[in-house]
């Protein structure tokens, strides 16, 4: 048996807005193609979806748990799961995010957990605070 070692990113985001515009904003395929991709998520457990992304073309996805407004997870390419947990914090929500199952044996995604990490931080993560922290 091959023990195989992996890491996850995990990013803390303040957003000015409160969990259920930043849940709409993970959640509404239309608010979530403004942010990151198209797709037809819905926040629906067993629910199968796919996110056009750019250089990958469509990515398989399977809603895992949802939490309305306090959580949703959901597999992404079959290999990682995306784990999103809203936290309300004064008038805004505090949104952790651990994008799981890097394979730092395997070059590709170990170079993508590398690439990864400062994405989400400094740049999807922004826009999606950028898009719900905007009018209803």
């Amino acid at each position: 048996m091959t023990d195989t070692r992996t890491t996850t990113i995990t990013v803390d985001q303040f957003i000015a807005a409160p969990p259920a515009k930043v849940w709409r904003g993970l959640t509404e395929p239309e608010l979530l193609a403004r942010w990151w991709a198209p797709g037809d998520v819905a926040a629906v457990p067993g629910h199968t979806f796919h996110l056009q992304m750019p250089g990958w073309g469509a990515v398989a996805c399977e809603v895992i748990d949802v939490q309305p407004h306090e959580r949703f997870v959901y597999t992404f390419n079959g290999n990682w799961t995306l784990t999103w947990t809203l936290v309300a914090e004064g008038t805004g929500t505090r949104l952790l995010l651990e994008h799981s199952g890097f394979d730092l044996d395997d070059k590709r995604s170990r170079d993508a957990f590398d690439r990864m990490g400062p994405g989400w931080r400094d740049d999807v993560l922004p826009r999606l605070a950028r898009v719900v922290a905007g009018p209803a």
